[in-house]
């Protein structure tokens, strides 16, 4: 449904389960009333600006990138049919791009793409990466959302060397 936002060796590259019914519409990431995305991202330190809907590539300028681990599909977690998963994908894009850390955005992605039943919030290490288990963003999921963790993850996130790319001037 939407396209990744991606660059070889940036700080994170943060995914989401699929896009949610708003954001396929739109054709934006994290666009559905009342998530949470956008603003706890300079609220925990990820960005040092508020950014908002809309902002995907401003968001590489930080060393953050988006993806998804259903493409092609939008709706609910509930919604999502078990084949439109693709952890190999996810996988190889992973290898591609080779981010200094990853995230996931909720505990589904995370469950489906480690094949775990049981996963908790926090970093974990998958092959030296190091990989963070965010509360989701969703406001359907506003019952275990903890926005701590998001501030964890945004300390260890500054601590990442990046610098941002130069812009040409014309």
């Amino acid at each position: 449904m939407l396209p990744d936002f991606a660059a070889p060796g940036l700080r994170t590259i943060i995914c989401g389960t699929a896009a949610g019914r708003r954001s396929a519409e739109l054709g934006r990431y994290y666009a559905g009333p009342g998530n949470k995305f956008w603003p706890v991202l300079h609220r925990a330190g990820l960005v040092p600006e508020p950014l908002a809907v809309g902002d995907e590539a401003r968001l590489l300028h930080f060393g953050i990138g988006l993806t998804d681990l259903a493409k092609g599909v939008s709706g609910g977690d509930a919604q999502i049919p078990a084949q439109a998963y693709d952890p190999a994908r996810l996988r190889a894009f992973l290898a591609q791009h080779r981010p200094h850390s990853f995230a996931f955005n909720g505990k589904n992605a995370a469950r489906r793409f480690l094949g775990a039943p049981r996963v908790g919030f926090g970093p974990i290490e998958l092959d030296g990466v190091p990989v963070w288990i965010l509360p989701s963003t969703s406001g359907a999921a506003n019952g275990a959302w903890d926005e701590g963790i998001w501030r964890a993850f945004g300390t260890f996130l500054r601590e990442i060397p990046f610098s941002l790319p130069e812009i040409p001037r014309g």
